[in-house]
C-alpha cells in the first residue's frame, strides 16, 4: 500500500466520520417541552398552514406543538414575540411578507430586525392573489372596477388581512398603476376581511385563493383577475392583471417558518429537515395544492436571501405608492 494511498484513505475516513458526526449532532437535538408556533395574524392561510404542520411536527419531535395566534401591528406583535424568545427551539414563527419584508419600510420604527433577530428555517409556500369583489357591486371586470372607483372616489373601499400585508400593498400597487382611489380597511386576519366583503361593508379585496375559493364557487364573491404571471390551472378563464392591461404587474404572497435569532444550527437543521419532509407528505401536498399554493421548501440560507430580496422589492412599492402604516 503506497503512502499516498494510505493518506488518501485516511482523509476519506476522516471526512466520512465528520459528516456522520455532523448528521448525528443535528439528529440528537430534540425539544424538551411543548413547542409554540406563533401565527401573527388570525384566520388566514398562515393559520391553516400552521395547523396542518403542527400535528405532524408533534409526531416527529415527540412533544406537544401548540398554535397560538398573536395578531397586531401588521404582524409585528407576533413576530417580535418570537424574535425576543429564548433561542432554544421551542418557539417558532409562521412568517409572511408583512412582518418579514414589507413592514421594514412601511413602519417608521420596527421593534425587531427581521434579518438579525429571526432565524429562517424554510420558505414553505408561495401564491399569487385573487382580485375579488362583492357581486352586488355589479362589477364584472378589472376595467369596470377601475371605472367605478374613478367615477365615485369616495364610494369604494377594499379590505386587507392586515396593515402591511401583501393584500394591502398589492391593491396599492393597482391603485397607483390604474390611477384610482379606494379606501383601505385593514382587518385582523382574512376571516373578518372576507366576512365584511361578503356582507358588502367593503367592495373589493386581493386575497390568496385559499381564503376566498369556496365563496367564489358559491357565487358569494366574484373573481376578476389574479396577480401572478400566468393564469391558475383551476380558473383558466380568469385573466391575470398583466393581461388586464397592467404590464409587469406581479405580486406574490408567501409563508415560511422561522425561529428566534441566535438559535444553534443543529436546531435549525432538525426543524428544516422535519418541516420539509412534512410539506412533501401526500396529504399535506394535496391540501396545499387545493389552496393554489406552490410548495417551495427552501433551505434556511435561501429563505434568508429571499427575505432580503423582498425587503428591497416591497420597499420600492411602498415608496412608489406612498403607502403608510395608518
Amino acid at each position: 500500500m503506497t503512502l499516498s494511498f494510505t493518506k488518501g484513505l485516511t482523509f476519506a475516513l476522516l471526512a466520512l466520520c465528520g459528516s456522520w458526526a455532523s448528521a448525528q449532532t443535528a439528529a440528537e437535538w430534540a425539544p424538551t417541552r411543548p413547542i409554540r408556533i406563533v401565527v401573527p395574524i388570525v384566520g388566514s392561510t398562515n393559520d391553516v398552514l400552521a395547523r396542518l404542520v403542527a400535528p405532524k411536527l408533534q409526531e416527529a419531535l415527540g412533544q406537544p406543538v401548540v398554535v397560538e395566534n398573536k395578531p397586531g401591528a401588521g404582524g409585528n406583535l407576533g413576530a417580535h414575540e418570537v424574535a425576543r424568545a429564548t433561542p432554544d427551539g421551542h418557539t417558532l414563527l409562521i412568517g409572511y411578507n408583512g412582518p418579514l419584508a414589507i413592514n421594514v419600510t412601511l413602519f417608521d420604527k420596527m421593534p425587531y430586525d427581521p434579518l438579525k433577530d429571526l432565524a429562517p428555517i424554510t420558505l414553505a409556500v408561495k401564491s399569487p392573489q385573487y382580485l375579488v369583489v362583492n357581486p352586488a357591486t355589479g362589477i364584472t371586470s378589472v376595467k369596470e372596477l377601475v371605472a367605478a372607483a374613478k367615477a365615485s372616489p369616495g364610494k369604494y373601499s377594499y379590505g386587507s388581512v392586515a396593515m402591511g400585508s401583501a393584500s394591502h400593498l398589492t391593491m396599492e400597487m393597482l391603485k397607483s398603476a390604474a390611477g384610482f382611489h379606494m379606501t383601505h380597511i385593514p382587518y385582523r386576519g382574512a376571516g373578518p376581511a372576507v366576512t365584511d366583503l361578503i356582507a358588502g361593508n367593503v367592495q373589493a379585496a386581493l386575497l390568496v385563493p385559499g381564503n376566498v375559493q369556496q365563496f367564489v364557487k358559491e357565487g358569494r364573491l366574484r373573481l376578476l383577475a389574479t396577480s401572478g404571471s400566468k393564469r391558475f390551472a383551476s380558473t383558466p378563464d380568469i385573466p391575470t392583471l398583466i393581461e388586464s392591461g397592467y404590464k409587469d404587474f406581479e405580486a406574490t404572497s408567501w409563508i415560511g417558518f422561522l425561529t428566534a435569532g441566535g438559535t444553534p444550527a443543529p436546531i435549525i437543521e432538525r426543524y428544516h429537515r422535519e418541516i420539509v419532509k412534512i410539506l412533501q407528505q401526500p396529504d399535506i401536498r394535496k391540501r396545499l395544492i387545493e389552496m393554489e399554493f406552490d410548495i417551495v421548501a427552501t433551505t434556511p440560507q435561501q429563505f434568508s436571501d429571499w427575505i432580503r430580496l423582498e425587503i428591497g422589492r416591497w420597499g420600492k412599492v411602498i415608496k412608489d405608492t406612498g403607502a403608510k402604516a395608518e
